[in-house]
């Protein structure tokens, strides 16, 4: 695996690890900001794969911009169009005033960075 790739992987690792404590603190839970990291998480691992297969990607946190380039290496992941633009809107609009994230939302955002998680890793070479 190329070194940039671990970076990214080691990067996204950190955002799960902090999605799952954000959404699980037993005072003061944050779901905002598991929603939030589950986003992260899941860009950052769909950038280790564009890495690992030398295709150029943008500066974006769109997943679904991210997904477009992908499925030239992992046409599979199509399926995932819809959970991740819900994703990716999820981690962007609770970060402004007017809506906040529900313990529901961080659930659902943790479940589809999970799944992403399994598929990039395996596709990575990566034990879970």
């Amino acid at each position: 695996m190329m070194p940039l790739t671990r970076e990214w992987v080691e990067k996204a690792e950190n955002d799960f690890n902090s999605a799952k404590r954000l959404a699980r603190a037993r005072k003061m839970p944050d779901f905002d900001g598991a929603c939030f990291h589950a986003q992260q998480c899941a860009e950052k691992y769909m950038k280790a794969r564009l890495q690992e297969a030398a295709i150029v990607f943008p500066k974006t946190h769109d997943l679904v911009i991210l997904l477009n380039l992908v499925l030239s290496i992992e046409p599979t992941w199509g399926v995932w169009r819809t959970r991740l633009d819900l994703l990716s809107k999820a981690a962007v609009e609770i970060r402004y005033p007017g809506r906040t994230a529900t313990k529901s939302d961080a659930r659902d955002a943790i479940a589809t960075c999970r799944s992403l998680r399994e598929l990039a890793r395996a596709a990575l070479g990566l034990p879970m």
